[in-house]
């Protein structure tokens, strides 16, 4: 919205600051941050209120959990309201882009505002049922699939980028819309899943967007697609501003996060930012690249499906608990020591990721 003010800039004076999509996104971080800070306990109070007895912890879960009984869910409406607020401030609202990523984030939010909604109230852990959250899912992802290869290039549309192999592309046609779906679906249930210790979603959720923004910022100048030998999209570097109004929002989360929790992001917070990752992925072209920088996400995903699947065939398991963070809480590290451990892994995925820019 704000952007609009350059055209008060006759060049030269602080109107020609919002011309640029890095200032924009610097002003939507912290934007975003400071939103966060001032609204949180407040929502949190509201949240412990409403809730009561706050989300049902698994009875077959780890017994530290317990005692988190009484902490409320559904914390991902304020990552969500400050998200919202920053890039309807600092970004362009003429770009189709932030309206696909913007309606997956939100789409998703509504699912898992739902999900979270019925376990509270119920004080069920299985809230709303998953072919019900798959389908409609499915639906919103289909959707920004096909508007994302709407807008790119006709030379791109319908294609798959490969990292490192850069002049390699996957003509996927009318079947990219699926693959779409699957990426933004897988993206945003591994993150739900990744949601099961305190902080520990949420710093990965930032690294990955971090990347991916950076990555946006790059795929759309011309400039540097040409130097690093990479995909140019046109109009994905506005994403930046999306991606930075989202750490903010999830540091100002993390505040309130951080062990021991006053809140948990919930199924609201977690499916949105993961179907958001998912979105920026499908707009930039760089789906493949998401699986290295969301590594971590990717791993607690198979671990489940690994578990389950050889549980139904053996009677037995593989791991002592799926995801495979609850695996380390049984064999007796500590929570702070996992969490830790696996935003440093994040970490190094995510420079992996950048990585595949430079590599020829």
């Amino acid at each position: 919205m704000l952007y609009w003010l350059a055209n008060l800039s006759s060049g030269g004076d602080v109107f020609n600051l919002f011309r640029y999509i890095t200032f924009r996104a610097g002003a939507a971080f912290f934007t975003a941050l400071v939103f966060g800070f001032i609204f949180g306990r407040p929502l949190i109070d509201v949240l412990r209120r409403k809730q009561g007895k706050g989300q049902p912890i698994r009875t077959d879960g780890p017994q530290t959990h317990f005692a988190k009984a009484g902490t409320p869910t559904m914390g991902g409406l304020l990552i969500l309201s400050a998200l919202l607020v920053s890039t309807l401030l600092w970004a362009r609202l003429d770009n189709g882009y932030i309206w696909v990523v913007m309606g997956v984030t939100f789409g998703y939010a509504l699912i898992g505002f739902a999900d979270d909604y019925a376990k509270v109230t119920k004080q069920n852990v299985k809230g709303v049922s998953s072919r019900v959250r798959l389908i409609l899912g499915l639906v919103l992802a289909a959707l920004a699939g096909a508007a994302a290869a709407w807008m790119h290039p006709a030379d791109l549309s319908g294609q798959v980028a490969l990292p490192v192999f850069k002049d390699a592309l996957i003509n996927l046609g009318i079947l990219f819309v699926p693959f779409a779906m699957l990426v933004i679906v897988g993206a945003a249930n591994a993150v739900n899943l990744t949601d099961g210790l305190d902080g520990l979603a949420i710093m990965p959720v930032m690294i990955a967007a971090g990347t991916l923004g950076a990555i946006a910022y790059v795929v759309g100048r011309a400039d540097f697609t040409q130097y690093l030998g990479v995909h140019f999209v046109p109009g994905t570097g506005e994403l930046l501003v999306f991606c930075a109004a989202l750490i903010g929002g999830g540091l100002g989360f993390l505040w309130y996060n951080a062990p021991p929790a006053a809140v948990f992001m919930g199924d609201t917070g977690s499916l949105a930012l993961g179907g958001a990752l998912g979105a920026i992925a499908v707009c930039t072209k760089h789906e493949l690249v998401l699986a290295i920088v969301g590594g971590l996400f990717v791993v607690e995903a198979l671990s489940v499906i690994i578990q389950v699947a050889y549980f139904k065939r053996t009677g037995k398991r593989v791991f002592l608990m799926a995801p495979i963070h609850h695996h380390f809480e049984k064999k007796g590290w500590g929570e702070a020591q996992i969490v830790i451990r696996f935003w440093i892994i994040s970490l190094i995925l995510a420079l992996i990721g950048l990585a595949t820019l430079k590599i020829r």
